[in-house]
């Protein structure tokens, strides 16, 4: 009598018990993997989402199809997976998975994603529950790496469910680590804004692709386990690709999963004026406990603690505090460790000692979505011509993409007329698709601001609060953040020593008002052209 699909699986999980290819976090990709039957040989095994079947197919199918072999089960002799997202998954605590066999994640030998990584396929959406593939023995990848591992969810859900009950980072024994705060401590904590996260960037609204798969999925395991996966995660990429995005992704995640964690996101230049504060006001000790005495320090843009080496060993110490208490880190730098300049070579190592992962330009079909997602939660309806020509207009930069999308919608609204690919190609006419990306400086965006408004350089960097004057600087700051890769700290400095705030409140407040006034759309729009006209001539 043929044994039961149920006692197969069973089988086939036994024998990878003791297999040093399939990891902890692995094998509970596999645990959630719920068997529906046996066709010609095959097993079909069901998942919830689109990453988890990747996961089973890309690091587990050597090993899968080997314990089917070991199984000596001519009834079962492959196996494929189908995605069916309304799926039940075993309960976590219903499966027995044996003890981590890997050193501390710390300090453990480094594993790393790039583009040589072998790819999941690019799909930016979950497949349809009949979509399957099947599953044969592949030949070895030369230099293939160890996927990171991830959450049971393609798209995590923003309340864990009761299939999906938070677990307790662990400290390298069995007990819960004291310093994350129970329940009891949450409101006293986890709402008082330490936090400086972002509530527009969590994982619900970050688009997957090919491009930024492997973060996506080492951002998301990070969150579900702090200090127990990969620490430090170091995510780097170019401006406007998501780093960010990833950043308070997790810190919002975090919360959600272990209430009263501290967690606290801040750029490199943000810690190091805070740290300059602190040592001018006589408070370094306070600094210290600030920033110390955290579960999850997110701190992105480290490049920029180039050549400040006060600073460096002052984060040199606060990551070795945080990395010896088992707190998590996670950092992100526009270029790989390695390629870091003016940084300490024990500096650097230290950024070694985790994972490594990189983000990289959008494909034309992430583009898309990542537009597509933009557009459903603003209620806008966009025909597909439209989508795809914006996607196709604008490459490299997800931030750009945003910000074509914000003109678009801002002139349908101030004109009133509906969007399709004939207003879209018209308010994007500056944007040709065989145009080199332009290299915008932005002394280039201030001369031609003031030019515009009949202004001087010194009034835009100056202290003026007229209406005109600072109407003009706030557009040239707006103008700084879309079209340069400075981040707000820099943008700041440039505008006469700013603080980051006040950028951040110029880009808001001309995003809304391009969208409200007819004459700051025009202005805008304008500049935008003369700087992008001017860009490549003048900086070539």
């Amino acid at each position: 009598m043929p044994e039961s699909v149920e006692t197969v699986w069973a089988g086939v999980l036994s024998k990878l018990d003791d297999d040093t290819r399939i990891t902890p976090t692995l094998q509970g990709f596999l645990r959630i993997a719920v068997p529906k039957g046996v066709m010609a040989g095959t097993i079909y095994l069901e998942v919830q989402n689109d990453l988890t079947r990747s996961m089973i197919e890309q690091r587990a199918r050597v090993p899968l199809t080997e314990a089917l072999a070991a199984l000596e089960n001519d009834d079962v002799t492959s196996f494929a997976v189908t995605v069916n997202p309304d799926a039940e998954h075993p309960r976590a605590a219903e499966s027995t998975v044996r003890p981590a066999r890997e050193e501390r994640a710390g300090y453990a030998k480094t594993t790393r994603f790039d583009a040589d990584a072998p790819d999941f396929g690019g799909d930016v959406a979950p497949r349809t529950p009949g979509d399957h593939s099947q599953a044969t023995v592949p030949r070895a990848a030369h230099g293939q790496h160890v996927a990171p591992p991830a959450g049971p969810d393609h798209h995590p859900r923003s309340t864990p469910g009761p299939d999906h009950a938070p677990r307790s980072p662990l400290d390298g024994t069995s007990r819960p680590v004291s310093a994350f705060a129970s329940p009891s401590d949450a409101d006293a904590r986890a709402v008082d804004g330490e936090s400086r996260l972002n509530p527009k960037y969590t994982f619900d609204n970050f688009v997957i692709g090919g491009s930024n798969r492997f973060a996506h999925a080492a951002a998301f395991a990070v969150a579900e386990a702090p200090a127990r996966a990969y620490n430090p995660l170091f995510i780097y990429g170019d401006s406007g690709l998501g780093k960010t995005h990833l950043l308070h992704a997790i810190g919002h995640y975090a919360q959600t999963m272990y209430p009263g964690i501290r967690v606290r996101y801040v750029s490199s230049e943000e810690f190091t004026n805070d740290f300059i504060n602190a040592i001018a006001n006589n408070m370094a000790q306070a600094f210290h406990a600030r920033y110390r005495s955290i579960d999850i320090l997110l701190i992105d843009d480290i490049q920029f603690l180039q050549g400040k080496d006060t600073t460096q060993e002052t984060f040199f110490h606060t990551f070795n505090t945080l990395h010896e208490a088992n707190k998590q880190v996670v950092i992100t730098s526009d270029v790989p460790p390695k390629r870091l300049t003016g940084f300490e070579d024990r500096m650097r190592s230290r950024f070694e000692w985790g994972l490594i992962t990189d983000v990289q330009s959008p494909d034309l079909e992430t583009r898309i979505a990542i537009l597509r997602k933009r557009a459903q939660a603003e209620d806008l309806t966009m025909p597909d011509d439209a989508l795809e020509f914006i996607a196709s207009r604008i490459t490299t930069s997800i931030r750009e993409l945003e910000g074509a999308l914000i003109r678009v919608t801002a002139y349908a609204n101030l004109y009133r007329q509906p969007i399709d690919l004939a207003l879209v190609s018209s308010v994007l006419r500056d944007l040709s698709a065989d145009d080199e990306p332009t290299v915008v400086a932005p002394v280039d965006i201030i001369r031609h601001t003031a030019d515009y408004f009949r202004l001087t350089e010194d009034d835009l960097y100056g202290s003026s609060r007229s209406q005109a004057i600072a109407t003009s600087r706030q557009i040239a700051m707006y103008l700084c953040r879309e079209m340069t890769n400075l981040s707000l700290p820099k943008i700041g400095q440039l505008f006469g020593g700013r603080d980051h705030t006040t950028v951040m409140y110029a880009h808001r407040k001309i995003t809304k008002l391009i969208t409200e006034r007819r004459d700051v759309y025009n202005q805008v729009t304008e500049l935008t052209t003369r700087v992008r006209q001017n860009g490549n001539g003048s900086h070539a």
